[in-house]
């Protein structure tokens, strides 16, 4: 029987049927804007002096992608993109709402940052092996794992800047830098592991991997399903990746052993992500799971910032006092995760903002202090301020950034948080940010005090040496454009507490970011 060729199916029932906005691209923007570049500058690796300027207009347009996606977002709420024309949940899902344009918008720019400093810091061979790539590649991840709609796309986002951040860490095939890489490697393999048994077990319980399908099914699905398990799962996972207590020995293993710029794109970077993650799925699909797991979450958090400035206080290289102080960082925004409080959640985004400008600063500033003193270590570098009173002046700042002390960016965050707990009636956790606040200080006035007042026993400064000159000039830029965000913050607060209200309340309410993916769900 001859099929009926002249009856016209129904695509709307399965497809999207009308032509996307023009504006609604700048949803794929900050992922596809890396991709393009990063596949052009393959095609020309061995043409190295292309690849910083290159790299640099790639972050400048995708810097502009994610600033203009902001407003629209805080204009407009939450909006959505579905790959491939299929109607979600069928179709892969972008969503974007303040929480992941946000962080995505201050990821790239110290990416950005980073790769001015990488003019210095990374040679012609370094280029010629793909560190300009590789960096690109690694932002269209945590782009993509921003403002992805799926978990299962989440998971491979994931992937991706982890690949990418494998090849940043070998750059140079150094002993050292091999075995920090195989440490993180394998570790990240656990994390990974965990993170797809929890995926696929969460597929066969829902028949979905969209983030707002989930959310809109789980509430049917809490009195049979093992939520508590999923949810359990994720922790284990997520905490891995963001460097957690216990979870956390990776980190300060491979993060001291790769070029500074590198360490100074991990740092500022890459825990962040895992901390997205457990907001986005904790927070905002099984709300009720976290809430039985509050209390574990809060001795997590408070073991994490407390054991991990103890870690800082015991290190003489520079480095290794970073990387502890990142993860005492991972605690102090797992508080906010563990109230699970509308207050609590914009402290732990703000947080995570100066986190992702104050870290990356400092590793910066470490590598500078390198470049003139030549050694990252605190028992051998003596005396700078006198030959270099503005990095004296940076690095101050940074330490009291780092501390929560004004006039920096780090005061509000843990005002919000400390104000928060108590307001929760949980006096110890505002008790423990506030005795880390304490430990930092002594930690990096440590770190400053050994290494810029420190008398190195002569009366004229200490002259660098002249290879230090790009790495000084650089330097004093990429500190100065991560300096004006840092005492913004600390200065004038409310534009970046507004952006992470309005965060935390589409986490504590997701209706606007279901109704973005599936419109039809949302009575008007």
């Amino acid at each position: 029987m001859a099929a009926d060729t002249e009856k016209a199916a129904d695509l709307s029932q399965a497809m999207i049927t009308e032509p996307v906005a023009l504006a609604d691209w700048l949803i794929v923007a900050p992922v596809a804007i890396p991709l393009v570049f990063a596949a052009f500058l393959l095609t020309v690796r061995h043409r190295t002096w292309l690849h910083a300027g290159v790299a640099l207009v790639a972050f400048a347009l995708t810097l502009a992608a994610n600033a203009g996606l902001l407003a629209r977002v805080l204009a407009e709420g939450p909006l959505a993109m579905t790959m491939g024309r299929w109607l979600p949940p069928f179709g892969i899902s972008f969503v974007a709402d303040p929480l992941g344009v946000a962080l995505s918008l201050v990821g790239v720019l110290v990416a950005a940052v980073c790769a001015v400093f990488a003019v210095a810091d990374i040679g012609t061979t370094g280029r010629r092996y793909g560190f300009y790539p590789f960096m690109l590649l690694m932002m269209a991840g945590v782009s993509g794992a921003f403002l992805t709609g799926d978990l299962f796309n989440l998971y491979v986002w994931f992937e991706v800047f982890l690949i990418a951040s494998f090849g940043l860490l070998v750059l140079g095939c150094e002993h050292r830098q091999l075995d920090g890489a195989l440490k993180y490697a394998i570790l990240n393999l656990v994390g990974t592991t965990l993170f797809l048994t929890a995926t696929a077990l969460l597929y066969g319980t829902f028949g979905t991997l969209n983030m707002a399908d989930v959310q809109s099914k789980a509430a049917e699905l809490r009195d049979t399903a093992p939520l508590a398990t999923l949810a359990t799962l994720f922790l284990f996972a997520f905490a891995m990746k963001a460097a957690a207590f216990p979870l956390n020995f990776w980190l300060p293993a491979s993060y001291h052993t790769p070029r500074i710029v590198v360490a100074a794109l991990f740092g500022g970077i890459l825990t962040k992500i895992g901390v997205y993650a457990l907001l986005r799925v904790l927070v905002m699909l099984f709300e009720p799971e976290r809430a039985l797991l509050s209390d574990v979450i809060a001795w997590v958090a408070a073991a994490t910032m407390v054991l991990g400035i103890m870690g800082a206080l015991a290190q003489s290289d520079m480095r290794r006092v970073l990387g502890f102080v990142v993860i005492s960082g991972v605690g102090i925004m797992l508080a906010g995760i563990a109230l699970g409080t509308e207050a609590g959640l914009a402290g732990a985004i703000v947080y995570a903002v100066h986190s992702m400008l104050a870290m990356t600063a400092l590793y910066l500033l470490a590598g500078v202090m390198n470049g003139v003193g030549g050694s990252y270590s605190v028992e051998t570098l003596k005396g700078l301020y006198r030959g270099h009173p503005l990095l004296t002046a940076f690095a101050l700042l940074l330490v009291l950034a780092a501390a929560g002390l004004p006039p920096a960016s780090g005061l509000w965050p843990k005002v919000m948080l400390v104000q928060a707990s108590l307001a929760a009636g949980a006096p110890w956790l505002a008790f423990a940010i506030l005795a880390t606040g304490i430990l930092t200080t002594l930690a990096l006035g440590r770190v400053f005090a050994l290494t810029f007042w420190r008398s190195d026993g002569g009366d004229t400064a200490p002259a660098a040496p002249a290879e230090a000159a790009p790495v000084l000039r650089l330097g004093y830029a990429s500190l100065a454009a991560l300096m004006l965000p840092i005492l913004a913050l600390g200065l004038y607060p409310e534009p970046f507490i507004n952006v992470a209200e309005a965060a935390a309340a589409v986490l504590v309410d997701p209706t606007g970011y279901v109704g973005a993916v599936f419109p039809e769900r949302v009575q008007p």
